[in-house]
């Protein structure tokens, strides 16, 4: 059931929201009107694939028109009261304190590395000039989560951003995967991102989480078509049956919860991240959500308790000051996990009472890295002098 945003007794937000049913067909001016009159530095939109993407991204852009309106599909929702379907967030960012530019990147199948790189320099270094009264600066990054570009393009963002933490979604399409979008100021496109480049007066903490365990079970990739993310054999196995026996599931069997449950994890330096799978394609091969090459040696995973450490990591962010606000990127297969555990109720009530809003993704960005099975996100915390 869809709650609206009423914050309890006591609480204040430094982000502005609001939330509406994506068919209510008076939805942007329910956003509107609970966003309120406050002077905006910036809009972001998380979209339901319920509605028309575009047709309500430009009637909800010609509102703003002195705003940057950043928008993308979703796989899900992060409400009022934690994670919600068919629904429309809004999340506004006050003039007062925050100052951005928004920068759209079109085909990302076509980029050129220097010329990306020194858009995002040249913008980076002219907001942090112009405002030294907001020392505080990261970035967000909301890209076609079918474009399967992600590892490329954060990789080549990651130099130009230099000591601004990155971190993003990739946008959805429920369990569909046919058609996500993003938008910068009312034009819906595919192969295409928008980074947003923040600074604030508030202070803030970029993040990322996962509850992974890595085990002893290891496999090598032996055969792979690392551009469209299809891993063909394992073991000098055909992939699907060799993963299905390490993880000892019948290859006939295999689908969303058993890859949520048994998820393969890559070694870059000291830490493992994720590089989860999306499906079994007709040919027995394993798509990912990652790149994924051959010779890559891959380990498989076991989760913790998904509701024990998301409470544990929460309750760390918050101990860091007088949080306001998270803006949370969630992997739909931790969503998918929460399903199918039962555990959808007890993480909403989480993320809600630690001030998450935000979408389920197809992958998340933090840094350099394009990952899955995690949140990143930033929080928020409210100026000393304003914490009483």
């Amino acid at each position: 059931m869809r709650q609206d945003f009423d914050p309890p007794a006591g609480s204040r937000h430094s982000l502005c929201r609001a939330q509406a049913s994506a068919h209510d067909p008076q939805a942007v001016e329910k956003l509107l009107k609970d966003l309120g009159n406050t002077p905006m530095s910036l809009v972001i939109l998380f979209v339901s694939p319920d509605t028309d993407f575009a047709a309500f991204v430009s009637r909800f852009r010609a509102h703003f028109l002195d705003t940057d309106v950043v928008a993308c599909t979703t796989a899900g929702e992060i409400g009022a009261g934690g994670y919600v379907e068919g629904e429309v967030i809004a999340i506004g960012f006050p003039a007062d304190h925050f100052v951005s530019t928004s920068i759209l990147i079109e085909g990302l199948t076509d980029q050129t590395s220097q010329g990306v790189i020194d858009r995002i320099a040249l913008a980076r270094v002219a907001l942090q000039e112009q405002h030294e009264d907001k020392p505080q600066g990261f970035a967000f990054l909301a890209i076609d989560g079918l474009s399967l570009r992600e590892d490329t393009l954060t990789s080549l963002i990651a130099p130009a951003l230099r000591d601004m933490p990155l971190f993003g979604g990739s946008a959805g399409d429920g369990l569909n995967f046919g058609r996500t979008q993003v938008s910068l100021n009312g034009e819906a496109r595919q192969d295409a991102a928008v980074l947003t480049l923040i600074q604030t007066d508030l202070q803030a903490q970029v993040f990322s989480i996962d509850h992974l365990v890595p085990t002893e079970r290891q496999m090598v990739v032996t055969g792979a078509d690392p551009d469209r993310r299809i891993v063909k054999s394992i073991n000098a196995e055909p992939a699907a049956r060799e993963y299905a026996r390490i993880v000892g599931k019948d290859p006939d069997q295999l689908d969303r919860f058993t890859f949520a449950s048994h998820p393969v994890v890559v070694r870059i330096g000291d830490s493992h991240h994720v590089r989860a799978i999306q499906q079994v394609n007709a040919d027995g091969e394993l798509v990912f959500f990652s790149a994924v090459d051959e010779g890559m040696v891959l380990t498989v995973a076991e989760p913790r308790n998904l509701v024990e450490h998301l409470e544990e990591q929460l309750n760390l962010i918050a101990g860091a000051g007088p949080l306001t606000d998270i803006l949370g990127c969630d992997c739909i297969l931790r969503r998918i996990q929460a399903e199918q555990n039962q555990a959808t109720r007890d993480l909403s009530d989480i993320l809600a009472r630690h001030k998450v809003i935000g979408f389920s993704t197809y992958g998340e960005q933090i840094g350099p890295l394009h990952v899955n099975h995690t949140m990143t996100g930033v929080a928020l915390y409210a100026k000393d002098t304003e914490a009483s």
